[in-house]
């Protein structure tokens, strides 16, 4: 099959490209010039690599009744990602080759690329096979949803993934959810120690920052912690790890978007069914969905962000990080591409979600930008025309 992708605005952060030109697709790949089968016009939408969500929680294996791989990457594919790294906390814990052979064998819309645990079953006491788990197909490690208590047992394991040259991504937040500062503090002492790649995940706070600047590690932050505060916490849709935080560390994550600490925006997508959700505040699971709300918030609220700069922390940077041969539009290269029109304002219905959850404290909120074309690997998964 062959797609001509017309008069679009192209944004390919990794060469510098942000201009309006053509993109042909043949059999899977991105080529120079070709006859087109199928001609899309991108006449005043936005053409950029296939989105990259280094942080999504599939719940698959273990939770169907929250999410699949099935339903996770049809969510996926309706937020512009074509390649989602899912987190380790299922049930098994990714903890093994052959719970990373399963992930990759369901069936998918977009690239799933799993993250194996740190420790076996998330436990924190004894390491996980890092070795066996790279060659089956991990691309990094970590026990998001946990903090790693013993320090020497995260030094052995800091030792172990920079030997395997895999990057390691640290859930810095305790149980209390208040010590990201510190936590953020050790395990930068500790990658600096080591040599290892350390990425620190969903930053929220301030101080948590100033370690980070100071440490020159990379770090993420999700859509929820740039746009809401605890004020706004009305209701169990609001409950996340890390919690909302002030309105002053909100400014800062803006701020750190804006000054480049913050390379990447990734969705902490945490998919949980209603019964998980209602009950009372301090019993309620952590977390809500994001794979189908990134885009629009993430247009609507960083605004002082180019377009260029906006999509770089969606693709080539979570690329660069991971070490993925993906994030750009270079001739040869397959065919994952997001076509976005940023001026469409809709109001967002949780309802409409392809996701099997609806835990989210977006439902009515008025927004700007709608992904209209997900293209993996040549083919169109999700056309919203």
């Amino acid at each position: 099959m062959s797609i001509l992708i017309k008069n679009g605005r192209v944004l390919d952060p990794g060469s510098g490209i942000d201009a309006i030109k053509d993109i042909y697709i043949e059999n899977g790949e991105i080529r120079e010039a070709g006859n087109a089968e199928t001609i899309i016009d991108a006449t005043g939408l936005w053409v950029t690599p296939g989105l990259i969500d280094m942080h999504v929680h599939l719940r698959d294996p273990g939770w169907p009744d929250k999410e699949t791989i099935a339903s996770g990457t049809a969510a996926a594919a309706a937020g512009g990602f074509t390649t989602i790294c899912s987190m380790a906390n299922t049930d098994p814990a990714t903890d093994s080759p052959e719970v990373v052979e399963y992930i990759l064998k369901e069936k998918a819309l977009v690239h799933v690329i799993p993250i194996g645990s740190v420790t076996k079953s998330l436990q924190g006491k004894e390491l996980s096979p890092f070795a066996p788990m790279k060659a089956a197909g991990i691309c990094a490690i970590s026990d998001d949803g946990k903090s790693i208590e013993d320090p020497a047992i995260f030094k052995a394991a800091l030792e172990q993934a920079a030997a395997l040259g895999l990057p390691v991504l640290s859930h810095a937040i305790d149980e209390n959810q208040m010590n990201e500062p510190e936590i953020i503090a050790r395990d930068i002492a500790l990658a600096k120690e080591t040599g290892v790649q350390l990425h620190i995940c969903h930053v929220s706070t301030e101080a948590g920052l100033t370690h980070i600047k100071a440490g020159g590690v990379t770090t993420e932050v999700c859509p929820h912690h740039f746009t809401l505060t605890q004020d706004d916490a009305i209701d169990t849709n609001h409950k996340m790890s890390p919690p909302l935080r002030s309105k002053k560390d909100v400014e800062a994550m803006k701020q750190g978007l804006k000054d480049g600490t913050i390379t990447v925006i990734a969705t902490d997508h945490a998919p949980h069914h209603e019964d998980d959700k209602n009950l009372p505040y301090d019993q309620a699971a952590n977390g809500i969905i994001g794979l189908e709300t990134a885009v629009p918030l993430c247009i609507t609220e960083l605004s002082f962000l180019s377009p260029l700069e906006l999509i770089a922390k969606l693709t080539i940077n979570p690329a660069k990080i991971l070490n993925l041969d993906k994030g750009n539009l270079t001739p040869g290269k397959m065919a994952d591409i997001t076509i976005i029109d940023p001026n469409h304002h809709y109001t967002i219905d949780k309802h409409s979600f392809k996701s099997k959850s609806r835990n989210t404290p977006f439902h009515g909120r008025e927004v700007r930008g709608k992904v209209v074309y997900t293209i993996v690997e040549g083919r169109v998964v999700y056309d919203n025309r």
